[in-house]
């Protein structure tokens, strides 16, 4: 039987996300949102403070780490466990030392030569996103042949360098990118073939939440939110396939499908309750 997913609540601590930008940009509005996606179900929240929206420019480290380290400590205070979505070295680290358990990085550790190296040293989980350059141009390296085949071949290519580099195998997790250097039907393609990517013999994360590709689904002017009922189906799509963990914004929707998914999945067993935060430990 396919194990139940993990659920990663996303906080983006930003004024410019694609979806909910500057809703939380405040230290006591994003703390208690998490709190929220956390009661709601959230296994650990994924704090960001870059968008990586199609287009989008880089911010500097400091700034970054300005708008998300508050929150961070919060977070740690409140026994939440915490995933931090960036692509600079020194975020990594920083964050590492106020007890973040793993590093998201949608570069695959690309953007900052000096990521591999410090996520080695750490005592995190690493996240490699499928990439092909920074958000401000990754529209145009969206061309492909075999696009499964030519993400997976590209993961696989990065994997083996972060090993080289002394990222321990057993903390790799895997991301094909959805949305990512990819057109709408690049992402459906990967998302129909993701138990590809399960073969590669790590972890998958899965984000399919709020992303563009979900839009020919809902009406035309349909906003970024109006995609959740979208992102739950297709985050329960994913769980079937073998996902380790589905990243999403609204995470009460996609509790409830994966627990109806889970009832079918275990037959008889009714749903699973969701996770108490002191009792969650990230698997390793």
């Amino acid at each position: 039987m396919t194990v139940r997913p993990l659920i990663m609540g996303v906080l983006n601590v930003t004024p410019d996300s694609f979806s909910d930008g500057g809703d939380f940009a405040r230290t006591e509005a994003a703390v208690a949102h998490a709190v929220e996606m956390v009661d709601a179900g959230a296994d650990v929240i994924d704090v960001g403070g870059e968008t990586t929206r199609p287009g989008a420019q880089r911010v500097t480290v400091e700034e970054e780490q300005r708008r998300i380290l508050p929150v961070i400590r919060e977070l740690r205070d409140q026994g939440i466990r915490i995933s931090v979505d960036t692509m600079n070295a020194a975020t990594a680290a920083a964050t590492a030392e106020l007890g973040v358990e793993i590093v998201n990085d949608v570069s695959g550790g690309l953007a900052d030569p000096a990521m591999a190296t410090t996520v080695a040293g750490l005592d995190v989980d690493f996240v490699a996103m499928h990439w092909r350059g920074p958000s401000s141009g990754m529209d145009g390296q969206a061309v492909y042949g075999d696009v499964v085949a030519e993400v997976r071949g590209e993961l696989e290519q990065r994997i083996a360098e972060l090993i080289v580099t002394g990222v321990a195998p057993e903390r790799i997790i895997v991301d094909p990118g959805l949305g990512f250097a990819k057109r709408s039907e690049h992402s459906w393609q990967v998302l129909t073939h993701l138990r590809e990517f399960g073969s590669l013999g790590f972890r998958v994360l899965v984000g399919t939440s709020r992303k563009r590709f979900l839009s020919p689904l809902l009406p035309e002017g349909a906003s970024a939110k109006d995609r959740d009922r979208a992102t739950a189906v297709t985050s329960a799509l994913a769980a079937e396939a073998g996902a380790w963990a589905v990243r999403v914004h609204d995470v009460t929707s996609t509790r409830q499908l994966l627990d109806a998914w889970d009832a079918v999945e275990g037959e008889e067993r009714p749903p699973m309750p969701h996770r108490a935060r002191s009792s969650f430990r990230v698997p390793r």
